[in-house]
């Protein structure tokens, strides 16, 4: 495994080496920069020896990690910080903190979502580059493998097999295969974006719900906009990308679910909070033809007597969606490129304004 920010350190905080400035000439030295993050390693190391490297090269690069706990500790060597490169565990600094970094200029976050922290460095005029663009792409591979698995009924065959032993009555249901069937997508953000991209590659019909989609922007992607209604009664496999706002919470209910046609799957990849549990749970028992993957819950887990647990119908996993093992080092690799880029003068391609946040899942 690669060395950890914690084996890197220094004796002290005091241990950042000065860089030599070119006599003021800002664009030709090394920025001042240090990583903050603070999550388990197991899953992979977002900011490896490459990225370490890269850094290294790119910045004055502190010898230390900070995180919420130890803040306190190398504030005062952080005087003359100017860019944040960040993953999981990035903490919400408050203003006191923030006045603690008077000149901070950036936050690159090699991960997805910002919400946890993202007002504070906004509302203190503070860049934010997110990589959940690239965050996205796992999801979207994982949510295309469900798609094709489901349409020739896996999910459905295997519990009948296991069930009955019996081959044939295994696979006695409706499995419409890989075809000319319709798979309805929610939520056209850059999880539903790059899914209708990968589901170019068969000859499937794409319909989509998303009150921002505009026309021009369907015909660009080749797909068909739909209401709720329509998408759930005609998909043969939905999949759920609706950004966890306070507005989209519990959108999904029981109409829609028991509108849903024979054998039909649900897939929920997005949040949680947006179904209706109780009314999912109740239309699953009722509708044992019908299948739903859930990678995401609320509360996740699941209360312990949920009927998610028991429904034969129901597989749920552990929010395993998004980036794993040797996936995370894009995320640094995007988040390195946005600094490059920003230091440069040049347009950022992920960067996340008050606008752009309000509407952030």
């Amino acid at each position: 495994m690669p060395v950890t920010g914690a084996a890197r350190m220094d004796p002290g905080p005091q241990g950042w080496q000065r860089g030599a400035r070119n006599k003021g000439e800002n664009d030709m030295r090394k920025r001042k920069a240090a990583l903050f993050f603070d999550y388990p390693l197991a899953d992979g190391v977002v900011f490896d020896d490459a990225a370490r490297t890269r850094l290294a090269d790119l910045t004055d690069l502190y010898p230390h990690t900070v995180n919420a706990e130890n803040f306190a500790a190398h504030a005062p060597a952080l005087a003359d910080l100017e860019v944040i490169f960040a993953s999981w565990g990035m903490p919400n600094l408050t203003d006191d903190q923030l006045a603690s970094l008077p000149k901070l200029e950036a936050v690159f976050y090699a991960a997805g979502n910002v919400k946890a922290f993202a007002q504070q460095l906004i509302d203190h005029e503070i860049t934010l580059v997110s990589a959940w663009a690239i965050n996205a792409i796992p999801v979207a591979e994982m949510c295309l493998a469900q798609i094709l698995l489901s349409l020739r009924g896996y999910f459905q065959a295997v519990h009948r097999y296991r069930e009955q032993h019996d081959t044939a009555a295994a696979k006695r249901f409706t499995r419409p295969g890989v075809n000319g069937e319709t798979i309805g997508l929610i939520g056209m953000g850059h999880i539903g974006t790059r899914l209708r991209h990968l589901l170019r590659d068969y000859p499937l019909e794409v319909i989509a719900h998303d009150p921002m989609l505009t026309a021009e922007r369907a015909a660009e992607l080749d797909v068909e906009r739909v209401d709720l209604a329509t998408l759930f009664s005609r998909a043969f496999i939905v999949s759920n990308h609706i950004p966890d706002l306070p507005s989209t919470r519990g959108t999904l209910g029981a109409p829609l679910f028991a509108a849903m046609r024979d054998g039909a799957t649900f897939i929920n990849t997005g949040r949680g909070a947006q179904i209706v549990e109780d009314e999912l749970i109740a239309v699953l028992h009722d509708r044992t033809d019908l299948t739903a993957l859930l990678d995401v819950t609320w509360p996740e887990p699941p209360a312990d007597d949920s009927g998610l647990w028991t429904l034969p119908n129901v597989l749920i996993s552990p929010h395993i969606g998004g980036t794993i093992g040797n996936e995370v080092s894009r995320l640094s690799a995007c988040a390195i490129d946005e600094f490059e880029a920003w230091n440069a003068g040049r347009p950022l391609r992920f960067e996340v304004t008050a606008e752009i946040l309000r509407t952030m899942g």
